[in-house]
C-alpha cells in the first residue's frame, strides 16, 4: 500500500479531486444507513446472474438490505441463492468502505472517518465467530465462514486488515475490548487459512492453485497485523509459499499457468499484497525471481504485451471482458506496477481500467487512485507505435520494446502468439497451448483479431459461473474463432506452434492441433504483412463430417455480394425455423440462421465472399473469403458477449462437408484485397499495389516471388 496519502492530496490536483469524491461517497452511504454489517454470511457471488438474460445482476452499495434483485433489463429476481450472492457483494463493499474511510482519514485527518473505519473492522471482528463454517457451500469448495468459499474470505480479509494497518500507521489506537475482538478474529482467520493451505497443498497436492496465492496473502496480512516476522518468513519460504508458488503458478514466459488473463491479474494482485506485507518487515519480494525466471515485473510485461492498442486486456479463457470489480483490480496492480517498475506499457492498461471505472478519458478515480497512485497523472498514451522488425530471442519475445513500441510476441509455454506490424492497423492473438484446467475453453487455434481503434473478433471471456451459458456456449468451440466438427466441441488438448518468424516484409505463424477430434489434424497459417492479414486454415478429418469455421465479429458486417459472384439468401427472422445445430453438453442446440451465402461458380472454380465492417472514425475493415464449390457460408445469430449475452451478435459460419476442408480469408484496414486460387492450389492476394502468391509447402506457407506490380 502506498504511503504519503496526505502528500498526494496536498501536491496533486487529481489527489484532491479523488479525495472529495471518496468523502462524498462515504457520507452518502452513511446517511443512507447502508454501512451496517449483516449477521448473515455471504454465499457464492457467481450466482448473482439473471437466469433469463445471463447478465450480472445490479448491485447498489447504498442498499442496507435487499430481498429482490434486478437485472440490467428490468427482471426482478428472488431466491436464496441470489440473496446469498448479494450478501457477498455487501460484505465486500463494507470491507472496501472500511479501507476507503481509513484512506480518507489518512488524507484529511477528520476523526469521523477513522471512527467509521474502526466501527466496520471491529464490527466484523466481533461478528466473525458467529458465522458458521458455511453449511450451504458446494462440495468442491474449501468452505469459509463469512462466505461459501474460503477464497472469497481470504480476499475480503486482506481488505479489512489493510484498513486496520493503515489506521495503525496513522496513529489510531484501539481500546482493550476492540483489540481483544480483533485478536480473536485473527486467531480464527489464521487457523482456518492455515488449514485450507494444508488441504490444498498437502492433501490435494494442488499447491499451484490460484487459491494458494490468496491464502498466502491473507496470512501475510495476519502476520503483519500481529507483527509476526518469523511467521511471515516461514510463509514465504515454505512449500506452496510465495516463492514456491511463483515458480509453479506462473509459466516461464511469465503468464499464470491457467492461461487466463483474469486469473493472471488475480494472482498478481495476491502476490503484490504479500509483497506489501513483507516490505513492512524490511523483506523485498518485488524483484525476487522464480526457478525459471518468473517475476512480478515479467508478469506486468506480459500483460502489456497482450493488451490491444487501446490498453484493453484480452479475456483469455475464463474471466470477464469488462466488469467494475475487475477494472478496480487492474487499476490497483497497474498503479503499483507503474510506481515499482516504471514500465511505459502499463500506462494504457491503467488508463483503460480507469475509463471502465468512470474516469473521464481514463483519468484517475476511486479508491485505487488515492491508495496506490504516485506522481502526476499518467498522460493519455496508447500503443500506437510498433517495432518494425525484431529477432526471435530465446524467450520467444520478438524485438525490443522502447516506449510504446511493441513487436510480436510468442508465449511458447502458455501457448499464445501475438502478431503485430508497424504500419498495419490490424494485429492478431492466437491460442494453441494447454487447455487451462477448470478455467480453460475448448478453443485451440482460436484467432482474436484486433484493430487499433476497436475490438473486431475478441475473446468473449466468461459469464458468471452460475449462468447456464457457461457450459452451453462460452466455453464451447463454436463461440470461438476456430474450427469445430459435426457441431461438437473439441476435446481438451494442447496444440503446437510449428513455425514463427518475423521478416522485413511479414510476420508468419503456423499452428497445429492433432487432438481436437479423433484422427483430425488442423493447421492454421497466419501471415501478417504491412497491409493485410491472411488466415489459411487446413483441416483433415478422420471421417466424413461437417467441418465448421467460425468467426464472431462484434462490429456490424455489410456484404458486397452483387460484385462477387456470391448469391445471398434472404434475411431471415431468428424464429422462422432455419437453424444450425450444435452438440453441446450432450444435447443438440440450435442457432438461428439469418442469411445464407452460396458460391455461384463452375465446378473447380472458387468465388469470393466480400464483407466489410465499420470501425470508429469512419474507417472500415475489409474481409474477403474464398468459397469453393460445395462450401456453404451462413450468417448465424448467436448470444452476445459475456458482458451481456442477451444482446445477440451475428457470426460468420463457413463450412464444408467431407474429409477435408480449406478456409482462406484475408483482412485489411486499408483497401479491399482480392483472392484468386490457381489450379495448383496456390492463392494470390491482389491489392492495388501488387500481388503476392502464397503456397503451402512441407515447411509451411511460402510467399512465392515476393510482390510484383501489374
Amino acid at each position: 500500500m502506498s504511503t504519503g496519502i496526505r502528500h498526494k492530496t496536498e501536491k496533486h490536483a487529481w489527489g484532491r479531486r479523488v479525495l472529495a469524491e471518496l468523502k462524498e461517497e462515504l457520507d452518502r452511504l452513511e446517511a443512507a444507513g447502508s454501512l451496517h454489517i449483516p449477521v448473515e454470511p455471504g454465499g457464492w457471488w457467481h450466482q448473482y446472474v439473471c437466469p433469463r438474460h445471463h447478465a450480472e445482476l445490479l448491485f447498489d452499495p447504498a442498499e442496507r438490505d435487499a430481498q429482490s434483485f434486478r437485472c440490467p433489463h428490468g427482471c426482478l429476481i428472488e431466491g436464496e441463492a441470489y440473496r446469498g450472492a448479494w450478501l457477498v457483494f455487501k460484505h465486500l463493499s463494507l470491507a472496501r468502505a472500511a479501507l476507503q474511510a481509513a484512506s480518507v482519514y489518512a488524507a484529511s485527518r477528520e476523526a469521523a472517518y477513522a471512527l467509521l473505519a474502526k466501527r466496520i473492522i471491529v464490527g466484523y471482528a466481533r461478528q466473525f465467530p458467529d458465522y458458521p463454517v458455511h453449511p450451504d457451500a458446494q462440495p468442491w469448495m474449501l468452505k469459509g465462514r463469512a462466505f461459501h468459499q474460503a477464497l472469497t474470505e481470504a480476499i475480503w480479509s486482506t481488505t479489512l486488515l489493510r484498513a486496520c494497518l493503515l489506521l495503525s500507521d496513522e496513529g489510531v489506537t484501539w481500546t482493550g475490548p476492540e483489540r481483544e475482538a480483533i485478536d480473536g478474529y485473527l486467531r480464527l482467520l489464521e487457523a482456518s487459512m492455515t488449514e485450507y493451505r494444508r488441504i490444498l497443498i498437502h492433501e490435494r497436492g494442488n499447491a499451484e492453485n490460484n487459491y494458494t496465492a490468496w491464502l498466502n496473502a491473507s496470512l501475510s496480512c495476519v502476520h503483519a497485523v500481529k507483527n509476526d516476522r518469523s511467521g511471515l518468513l516461514a510463509l514465504i519460504a515454505g512449500e506452496g509459499g510465495w516463492k514456491h508458488h511463483l515458480s509453479i503458478g506462473v509459466k516461464p514466459d511469465q503468464l499464470e499457468f491457467e492461461g487466463s488473463t483474469y486469473y493472471h491479474v488475480f494472482v498478481l494482485r495476491a502476490y503484490l499484497i504479500s509483497a506489501e506485507m513483507a516490505e513492512r518487515f524490511g523483506i523485498d519480494l518485488y524483484d525476487v525471481e522464480g526457478t525459471a525466471g518468473q517475476s512480478m515485473s515479467g508478469m506486468f510485461d506480459v500483460l502489456a504485451a497482450l493488451a490491444d492498442d487501446r490498453g484493453v486486456l484480452p479475456a483469455l479463457h475464463d474471466g470477464p471482458m469488462e466488469r467494475l470489480p475487475y477494472a478496480r483490480e487492474i487499476a490497483e496492480i497497474m498503479e503499483i506496477g507503474l510506481s515499482r517498475y516504471r514500465q511505459p506499457g502499463i500506462v494504457p492498461v491503467l488508463r483503460e481500467a480507469y475509463r471502465q471505472m468512470g474516469g473521464p478519458d481514463g483519468a484517475r478515480c476511486q479508491l485505487e487512485a488515492l491508495l496506490y497512485g504516485e506522481g502526476e497523472e499518467p498522460a493519455a498514451r496508447r500503443f500506437v507505435e510498433r517495432a518494425a522488425v525484431g529477432t526471435n530471442g530465446a524467450d520467444g519475445a520478438c524485438g525490443q520494446e522502447t516506449g510504446l513500441r511493441r513487436g510480436s510476441r510468442l508465449l511458447r509455454d502458455s501457448g499464445f502468439v501475438v502478431g503485430r506490424r508497424a504500419s498495419n492497423a490490424l494485429s492478431f492473438l492466437a491460442d494453441f497451448g494447454p487447455h487451462g484446467g477448470s478455467h480453460g475453453h475448448y478453443d485451440k487455434l482460436h484467432l482474436t483479431m484486433m484493430h487499433r481503434e476497436t475490438a473486431f473478433t475478441p475473446e468473449f471471456g466468461m459469464v458468471p459461473y452460475g449462468s447456464e451459458l457457461r457450459k452451453q456456449w462460452f466455453a464451447e468451440t463454436a463461440s470461438h474463432n476456430t474450427v469445430s466438427l459435426g457441431g461438437a466441441s473439441q476435446t481438451a488438448h494442447t496444440g503446437s506452434c510449428l513455425r514463427f518468424e518475423e521478416t522485413a516484409v511479414h510476420t508468419y505463424v503456423w499452428l497445429r492441433s492433432e487432438g481436437a477430434y479423433p484422427g483430425c489434424r488442423m493447421d492454421r497459417h497466419l501471415l501478417l504483412t504491412d497491409q493485410w492479414l491472411l488466415d489459411w486454415f487446413e483441416v483433415t478429418a478422420g471421417e466424413e463430417a461437417s467441418i465448421e469455421w467460425w468467426m464472431h465479429p462484434v462490429v456490424v458486417a455489410e456484404e458486397e455480394a452483387d460484385r462477387t459472384g456470391i448469391e445471398t439468401g434472404p434475411e431471415r427472422a431468428p424464429d422462422d425455423g432455419v437453424f444450425y445445430p450444435l452438440a453441446i453438453e450432450g444435447e443438440w442446440q440450435r442457432l438461428p440462421v439469418v442469411k445464407r451465402y452460396e458460391a455461384a461458380a463452375p465446378v473447380g472454380s472458387a468465388r469470393e465472399l466480400r464483407l466489410s465492417y465499420k470501425a470508429p472514425g469512419g474507417g472500415r475493415i475489409y474481409h474477403t473469403a474464398l468459397l469453393q464449390p460445395g462450401d456453404e457460408a451462413y450468417a448465424v445469430r448467436t448470444p452476445g458477449t459475456s458482458v451481456d449475452p442477451s444482446l445477440p451478435l451475428t457470426a460468420l459460419l463457413h463450412c464444408r462437408h467431407g474429409r477435408s476442408a480449406r478456409f482462406v480469408h484475408v483482412y485489411s484496414a486499408e483497401e479491399r484485397m482480392a483472392l484468386k486460387e490457381s489450379p495448383s492450389g496456390a492463392v494470390q492476394v491482389v491489392s492495388a499495389g501488387g500481388i503476392r502468391t502464397c503456397e503451402l509447402t512441407e515447411q509451411g506457407l511460402a510467399v512465392i516471388g515476393g510482390e510484383r506490380h501489374e
